[in-house]
């Protein structure tokens, strides 16, 4: 195995993205989990996110494992938290993660901590100190992820887009 990294994602991507966000989806809905079962994210959300630089695939083996958005704008959705935030010298200022999926093809093979360290590694070379994520209540396996990549659990915050409630963590460095 070559050593895996992260990239830039490209359009020329998305045809291999998709079916690891919907392979994702799968194996929340499997697991009982509402979790993407609304349809988001989609095709459309994937290619905005690549014009808009902040999508990411992580590439082992020279074929695409995982997906991610690196959001570096405040997150609406993050305000207000049932909790409190881990306070930097600038608040405002923090990049997020969002639609980590690693590839069906893959998983197990125990690479989800080293996708999340490069991309806390980019997060870092981006200027950002804060670093945010969330998941569903029920999505264990994330949850146990975020933890052991030292992420600290914050509180609750609610997606506008459905209303849904999702555990929200910080990773201060």
């Amino acid at each position: 195995m070559t050593i895996p990294y992260i990239r830039l994602a490209r359009p020329t991507d998305v045809p291999a993205i998709m079916p690891i966000i919907e392979s994702a989806r799968q194996l929340l809905a499997q697991q009982g989990i509402p979790q993407w079962q609304d349809g988001h994210p989609n095709q459309a959300t994937i290619q905005a996110d690549i014009a808009q630089q902040i999508g990411y695939v992580f590439v082992v083996d020279q074929q695409l494992a995982g997906y991610t958005a690196l959001l570096q704008t405040p997150d609406p959705n993050y305000q207000p938290i049932d909790g409190a935030w881990g306070r930097y010298t600038t608040p405002e200022h923090y990049a997020t993660l969002h639609r980590v999926a690693i590839s069906a093809q893959f998983r197990g093979h125990h690479l989800g901590r080293l996708f999340i360290s490069n991309l806390v590694t980019r997060a870092y070379e981006l200027g950002f100190r804060d670093l945010r994520i969330d998941t569903h209540q029920q999505n264990h396996t994330m949850q146990h992820l975020i933890e052991s990549t030292g992420f600290k659990y914050r509180g609750i915050i609610t997606i506008q887009r459905d209303g849904s409630p999702r555990l929200a963590y910080q990773l201060l460095y």
